[in-house]
């Protein structure tokens, strides 16, 4: 039987980067690729109902074996930012962990510090996973796939292990802000729902920024440079002037912390005649992202009045909401992960996300969905790194969150 290890490595070595700049659902093959893997995986540990629709979501039920038990269900996604590359990554396992900064051997120049990496230290003696240095390792979210995976083959294999139906959902493009587009909660039908997609062992996620995306069109006017003079309005100088004029002192991720929201310019694209620059607009207070996307049409404008033959334009797309004030509809979902990761010998870690997960979404569509940790750290980078002795932790409040969730009506 596959352990823990054995699923996580095999997943991260699927290429599932999501793509930004497609209507594709999902936006990259490697997921359907993953989606038939894991389908055909959970046919085989003997999940029921087992599918992948037509836009890649795989779902399947572990059967209950308590009459009368509420439905919950898991979710983890199985795409990969975009932000570090996701192809032929190479699982590096790092035994007894020895405390000190850890030189990725595919690129030597990529050291994970420990300095640098909050709770590191704290790991000394276990074993850590890495990427070899050449891409992103993947643990977003493949370690919580991995321990979905797990979890259901040591309730499937164990008939003593009393626990209502579970639903398992692995989702497409989280890591775009489409992961719930194509989930219809009514199909998934329970109580209530758990992402796995979070940090350190104990750690409980409850709430999250509510978020928008903001695109900035800058359409300037190009000619050849030498019959410019009075002429060409360069759209890369006035991306240049927008992005200095954004308040970074005071709202960017760089300059905040705790509680406090930012705007955060993440992607710039274009040429002379015309430059886009996305721009995430983060907030844990709603009401706020309007303040937010207020400075930067305002910006906008006084670029206009400055540069007349310019057009900047700002489109703001709604992305997920806060999710604590759907969670409070199920006080459960959260009380009863709070018992879960004290079974297992741990202190509830509850904090404010500043970020979010497809339980934004679904707990914002009805589905109350707190988010529980992984062992993933330093995501999204090629300093990424995972926690084995913290993912098996893991694996054990889930099956203490099912024996809870069995004994409730």
């Amino acid at each position: 039987m596959d352990t823990l290890l054995d699923r996580f490595c095999r997943y991260v070595k699927v290429e599932t980067t999501a793509v930004e700049d497609t209507k594709d659902y999902p936006s990259s093959p490697g997921q359907l690729v993953l989606g038939k893997m894991l389908a055909d995986e959970m046919k085989e540990l003997g999940l029921a109902d087992v599918q992948v629709d037509k836009n890649g979501i795989v779902m399947g039920t572990i059967p209950g074996n308590v009459k009368g038990a509420p439905t919950v269900a898991w979710l983890s996604h199985m795409d990969t930012s975009p932000e570090a590359s996701g192809k032929n990554v190479q699982p590096t396992i790092h035994k007894n962990y020895d405390g000190k900064d850890i030189v990725l051997p595919g690129d030597k120049s990529q050291v994970i510090r420990v300095a640098e990496s909050e709770g590191l230290a704290e790991l000394k003696g276990k074993t850590i996973i890495t990427s070899d240095g050449t891409t992103l390792l993947g643990a977003d979210d493949k370690a919580g796939v991995a321990i979905i995976m797990t979890t259901a083959a040591e309730l499937l294999g164990n008939p003593k292990l009393k626990h209502g139906p579970i639903r398992v959902v692995f989702t497409c493009d989280e890591e775009v802000g489409r992961g719930c587009d194509k989930v219809d909660p009514k199909k998934i039908n329970a109580t209530c729902a758990y992402t796995l997609d979070g940090e350190s062992a104990g750690e409980l996620e409850e709430e999250t920024f509510s978020a928008d995306l903001a695109t900035v069109t800058i359409t300037g006017y190009n000619i050849h440079p030498g019959l410019a003079t009075g002429k060409m309005v360069n759209s890369i100088r006035l991306a240049g002037q927008f992005l200095s004029r954004m308040p970074w002192h005071t709202m960017a991720p760089e300059t905040t912390a705790k509680r406090v929201g930012f705007l955060h310019p993440y992607t710039i694209e274009g040429g002379v005649p015309e430059v886009k620059i996305r721009i995430l607009l983060r907030s844990f207070v709603t009401a706020e992202l309007k303040e937010q996307a207020k400075v930067l049409k305002n910006i906008a404008a006084t670029i206009m009045t400055e540069f007349p033959k310019a057009k900047v334009d700002v489109a703001v797309k709604k992305q997920y909401r806060n999710m604590i004030e759907g969670l409070r509809k199920e006080p459960r979902a959260a009380d009863l992960a709070r018992d879960a990761i004290r079974k297992v010998g741990l202190e509830p870690v509850s904090r404010a996300i500043r970020g979010g997960t497809d339980g934004s979404r679904l707990t914002e569509m009805g589905l109350p969905t707190p988010n529980l940790f992984t062992g993933m750290h330093n995501f999204h980078s090629k300093l990424e790194y995972a926690c084995l002795e913290e993912m098996e932790l893991s694996v054990k409040v889930l099956l203490e969150l099912a024996r809870l969730w069995g004994k409730q009506k």
